[in-house]
């Protein structure tokens, strides 16, 4: 005889990460400005009011989309930290380095933090929502890679230099100036 199981509903966290999954999507695909809550949560399946209920306003989900990615991008970092070949601040920057070149080959979320700096320069939630993302990471690479400030500068313009290359698909034209931006730089 079979037994039925009563469905389980899925709880409002559960909800709210699914909403945060999604948003990732369409706002990487559109952008703060061009995204729609309504695009969102029919992307998640649900009624646009209950994104309202989970985030009061679009800002709120942006801002929390964007610090949802500033998690994976800790996460990745600490990954790269944990498997780097050595101790010294060079070995583990590369290692943290790689584990974001990796990460950032999922466009979607290298997309959120290039719309994520051009929403920050006219709204001020996501700008501190950016500033205490980056605030966190410097901190983090500071500390896990023993760098010096000079080193943990050049880890960040690398990382920004990551995401131009990235988002031109500068291997997709073979010219001087985009071998000159992507020498030595390892995408994914």
């Amino acid at each position: 005889m079979k037994t039925e199981r009563p469905r389980q509903l899925s709880t409002a966290e559960e909800r709210r990460e699914t909403v945060l999954r999604t948003a990732i999507g369409a706002f990487a695909a559109r952008g703060y400005w061009g995204t729609t809550t309504t695009e969102v949560a029919k992307a998640a399946g649900i009624s646009q009011a209950y994104v309202y209920r989970l985030f009061p306003s679009k800002e709120q989900l942006f801002t929390a989309v964007v610090e949802y990615c500033f998690v994976q991008v800790r996460a990745s970092l600490e990954q790269g930290a944990a498997e780097a070949k050595g101790s010294s601040a060079e070995v583990v920057l590369d290692a943290m380095g790689d584990a974001y070149a990796r990460l950032i080959s999922d466009n979607d979320l290298m997309l959120i933090q290039l719309h994520a700096q051009a929403a920050a320069v006219s709204e001020p939630p996501v700008r501190e929502a950016v500033r205490q993302g980056y605030a966190r990471l410097v901190e983090y690479v500071r500390g896990a890679s023993g760098g010096s400030e000079q080193q943990v500068q050049q880890f960040f313009a690398l990382g920004m230099l990551c995401h131009l290359i990235v988002s031109l698909g500068v291997e997709e034209v073979d010219a001087p100036w985009t071998r000159t931006l992507s020498a030595g730089i390892t995408h994914y």
